[in-house]
C-alpha cells in the first residue's frame, strides 16, 4: 500500500465557498462545520461557505477558517480509511497537522488558534508592516539583502517554501527596500509584495509569541500517534513540551518547509495529499521533489481524484 503524507495548508488559502461540497455531502464534513460553530460560539461555517471575502481574510478569521475546513476533510478522508503515515502543516496548518496526529483535540486546536490569530492581529496592528514573496534568487544573497535593509527596519527571511521561492517579512520600508533590491536582481515580476495584514513569522511578531507562550500551557498536548515534522526545526518532533514550545517559537521563526519536505521524501514517501482549500503545498512539493506525487482534497471533485490516483497505486 502507497506511504502518504498529509500535508495541510496555511493562512493565504482561505477562499469563500470552502468546505461546502464536502459538507452537502458527508455529514462527517458537517459536524465539523457544526462542532466549530459550537466551540467558538458564532456563525463561522456561514463565513466559510458564504464570505464576505473581506471578512474572510481577517487573521482572526482566516486561521479558525482554515483550520475547519481541513480538518472537516481529514475526517472524510479518515472515514474512508485514508490514513497517512507523516504529517506536516504550513504555519497555521500546523495545528490541523497536529489534530491529525492526535496530538490536540478538534475543540482545543480550535481555542488555542483563535488565541493565536487575535495575539497575531494585535501585534501587526502595532506597526506598518509587510511580506512579499522572492523568486528565482538564492538564499544567500537574500539574506544579504536582508542585512543591508536592517537599517531602515527589521526583515528577515519568513518562509523557505520550495527551491526558488522564498518569503521575506519585517517592517514595511525594510521590506519594500528589499523587494527594489531583488527587482534590480531577477525582474519585477518575481518579486511582489503578498496581500497580508502583519509581518508572520518575523521578530515583530514577539508580542504573540509572548502571548501565546502565557496561555499554550492551558492546553493538553499528547505525544503524536502519527509521525509530525515541525516549521521551526523541519525535523520530526516525538514530545509534547517541544511540541508545544515549537509552535510557540513559530510565531517569530521561518517555516522551513522545503526542509520539511525533503525529510520526508528521504523516508520513502512519494506521495503527499493536501488537504484543506487550495493547492499552493501541491506545487511547492513538486518543485522540491522531482519524483514526488501530489493530490488534493478540498472539494468533490479533487476528492474522487485522489480516491482513483490512491486505488490504482
Amino acid at each position: 500500500m502507497t506511504e502518504l503524507a498529509f500535508i495541510f495548508p496555511g493562512q493565504g488559502s482561505q477562499k469563500a465557498g470552502m468546505g461546502l461540497e464536502l459538507v452537502q455531502a458527508y455529514p462527517t464534513a458537517r459536524a465539523t462545520f457544526d462542532e466549530a460553530d459550537s466551540v467558538l460560539g458564532r456563525g463561522l461555517s456561514q463565513l466559510c461557505f458564504e464570505g464576505p471575502t473581506e471578512a474572510l481574510q481577517q487573521t482572526e478569521n482566516t486561521q479558525l477558517a482554515v483550520l475547519t475546513c481541513s480538518i472537516a476533510t481529514l475526517r472524510v478522508l479518515q472515514e474512508l480509511g485514508i490514513s497517512p503515515r507523516v504529517v506536516a502543516g504550513h504555519s497555521l496548518g500546523e495545528y490541523s497537522a497536529l489534530v491529525a496526529a492526535q496530538v490536540l483535540d478538534f475543540s482545543d486546536a480550535l481555542n488555542l488558534v483563535e488565541h493565536r490569530s487575535r495575539f497575531m492581529a494585535e501585534a501587526s496592528g502595532r506597526q506598518e508592516c509587510a511580506m512579499a514573496a522572492i523568486l528565482g534568487l538564492d538564499e544567500n544573497t537574500l539574506k544579504g539583502f536582508c542585512a543591508d535593509a536592517q537599517s531602515v527596519g527589521v526583515v528577515q527571511i519568513a518562509n523557505y517554501n520550495c527551491p526558488g521561492q522564498l518569503i521575506i517579512s519585517g517592517d514595511a520600508a525594510a521590506v519594500q527596500k528589499v523587494v527594489e533590491r531583488g527587482k534590480e536582481k531577477v525582474g519585477a515580476k518575481r518579486c511582489r509584495l503578498l496581500p497580508v495584514s502583519g509581518a508572520f513569522h518575523s521578530p515583530l511578531m514577539e508580542p504573540a509569541r509572548g502571548q501565546l507562550q502565557s496561555v499554550i500551557g492551558d492546553f493538553d498536548f499528547r505525544p503524536p500517534q502519527t509521525e509530525f515534522v515541525a516549521n521551526v526545526t523541519g525535523d520530526f518532533v516525538s514530545t509534547p513540551e517541544e511540541i508545544r514550545q515549537l509552535l510557540v517559537n513559530q510565531v517569530i521563526s521561518p517555516v522551513q518547509w522545503e526542509k520539511s519536505i525533503r525529510l520526508i521524501g528521504g523516508t520513502g514517501v512519494s506521495h503527499f495529499v493536501e488537504i484543506g482549500p487550495g493547492k499552493v503545498l501541491c506545487g511547492m512539493v513538486r518543485r522540491t521533489l522531482d519524483d514526488a506525487t501530489c493530490l488534493n482534497v478540498e472539494d468533490i471533485r479533487s476528492l474522487e481524484k485522489t480516491i482513483e490516483s490512491l486505488s490504482s497505486n
